[in-house]
């Protein structure tokens, strides 16, 4: 079993997941680098960690045999998991009052990687979180779980859901395994800046903080809450600049 301790990400070459995996080897995690179709961005995460013993796998979380395989992987491996980062997840944008344009299909695919997907992780890991001594499960969710206001309205509900199953697995699986949701508002990514401009602008303005987050504000929030809240669970901790209150 290795002596160091071990995290995963789900999604850990995008924008998020990779800062996130920088964060967690900065502070001496082995991470192993869940992606789904981008090897190459998943290499280039790899190779930007500090330390080494990190790794990649591919893996989709609508696919519970793969989870099952990832998580034998890691078992095999290092012999434990301390920290699990569910941070896969789809979006697309879709005016709130455009009713028709929210289709089934785009309805059901938000739903299964957003949420389903979120808990297959944490059940096929369960029994190894289990094993490990504090061990945590962190969730990425979004401001719009609790605000309504986001990408499309199965977008807010699918990270309404995410922050309802933090709460009741955290009381479910205490004391071995705490569950937290980390909940962002807008972040500096691909989603970002790809809107346009003057929107942005209107979102910087309504912060006040005056800026909106960077990927690396939330991997120093997840530090902060993996080893620094360790009497937490069932929690939702925002990371949103304040803009709820505007």
């Amino acid at each position: 079993m290795s002596e160091k301790k071990v995290a995963l990400v789900t999604g850990g070459s995008g924008g998020i997941g990779s800062a996130i995996c920088k964060s967690l080897a900065s502070k001496g995690y082995q991470v192993v680098i869940n992606y789904n179709s981008n090897k190459e961005k998943a290499l280039q995460t790899l190779n930007s960690l500090e330390s080494n013993n990190h790794t990649i796998f591919k893996a989709s979380i609508l696919h519970y045999e793969d989870l099952k395989n990832m998580a034998s992987f890691v078992k095999e491996n290092y012999g434990r998991l301390d920290v699990l980062v569910n941070n896969s997840g789809i979006t697309k944008p879709v005016p709130h009052h455009n009713l028709e344009a929210l289709n089934d299909e785009l309805i059901d695919s938000i739903m299964q990687v957003n949420f389903r997907g979120t808990f297959a992780c944490i059940r096929a890991f369960e029994p190894l979180l289990r094993k490990g001594k504090n061990s945590i499960v962190v969730n990425i969710s979004s401001i719009a779980a609790r605000t309504g206001i986001g990408s499309n309205v199965a977008y807010c509900a699918s990270k309404a859901a995410v922050d309802s199953m933090t709460r009741s697995l955290g009381r479910v699986l205490a004391p071995d395994i705490r569950v937290v949701s980390l909940s962002p508002g807008w972040v500096n990514g691909d989603y970002a800046k790809k809107s346009p401009k003057e929107y942005m602008d209107e979102q910087i303005n309504k912060t006040p903080l005056n800026r909106i987050a960077e990927a690396e504000d939330i991997g120093k929030a997840l530090i902060a809450i993996v080893e620094n809240f360790t009497f937490s669970t069932g929690c939702i901790f925002p990371v949103d600049g304040g803009r709820p209150l505007t």
